[in-house]
């Protein structure tokens, strides 16, 4: 079994993209975020031709996120109890969607950006984290395998920005962001990808602003934190860096964690 994540950073954009990676990579759930979508924007029937149920959550044209999955979708929860929300009046955004699939719960998150260190959105990433922390705690508790897929928007060590000296005043970086994150791995949960994709410069993100893709300056801000029962199971990831080439790509490169004897490799998908 296979699972990805991935912030395509509109899918109205990025659709074509979207049905090729699918048919060439070959994963069985793919959890999307950045659709940029309202409900009836999002073009379900490119998926679900392609042998996916799709569940998504979106808006208005900001944020937006979504699980497609070939190994059935039950019992969809759209956002999470204690969602900060945010805004005037404040209200959740469309941050957060859940689906059991193939006996994986599996949760697809795009956490706020931050921003600046000393912006509301700041406080409110902070807040929205812990919320999650906490649910992901219930969530996990009976050993249901548990996957939460998504954008963290936080690089959680130096290795995993093209520059600490550059970041050393800007978000993704700071050390609340880095304690917010590693409160997941405190509480049990594992990095899936990081032990098959290890080192500097193994990055899932490039701004597109630069020439930051050539120039390799990048951040590792994707992620598919696992339960331990999900860990165990765990057995390859890869980061499709080749997806974030050519013309039309999105910012950020897929990451994939492959389960039960599947190792996720790019050479594997590339022969099926």
């Amino acid at each position: 079994m296979r699972i990805a994540t991935w912030n395509v950073n509109s899918i109205r954009s990025r659709a074509d993209r979207v049905e090729a990676w699918l048919q060439r990579s070959d994963v069985d759930v793919l959890a999307i975020q950045e659709t940029k979508a309202k409900e009836e924007q999002f073009p379900h029937h490119r998926f679900t031709d392609l042998g996916y149920e799709v569940a998504h959550h979106g808006i208005n044209q900001w944020n937006g996120v979504a699980i497609l999955s070939r190994v059935g979708i039950e019992d969809v929860a759209i956002g999470f109890d204690g969602d900060p929300g945010f805004g005037d009046p404040i209200a959740p955004e469309a941050r957060s969607i859940g689906a059991t699939c193939g006996g994986v719960r599996v949760w697809s998150l795009y956490v706020p950006n931050g921003r600046a260190l000393d912006d509301p959105h700041m406080a409110y990433k902070l807040a929205w984290l812990e919320q999650l922390r906490q649910r992901a705690g219930d969530w996990a508790a009976d050993g249901t395998p548990l996957a939460l897929c998504g954008d963290w928007n936080v690089a959680p060590q130096d290795e995993d920005v093209w520059s600490m000296e550059y970041f050393q005043d800007k978000t993704h970086v700071s050390p609340p962001e880095r304690a917010a994150f590693n409160a997941f791995l405190d509480d049990g949960f594992v990095d899936l990808a990081r032990p098959y994709t290890p080192g500097p410069g193994t990055y899932t993100y490039w701004d597109y602003q630069q020439l930051a893709f050539p120039k390799r300056r990048g951040m590792r801000i994707d992620f598919v934190l696992g339960s331990a029962s999900l860990a165990e199971r765990a057995s390859g990831a890869a980061i499709d860096r080749e997806e974030r080439k050519g013309k039309g790509a999105s910012d950020h490169a897929p990451v994939i964690v492959g389960l039960d004897g599947d190792d996720g490799s790019a050479a594997e998908r590339e022969a099926k």
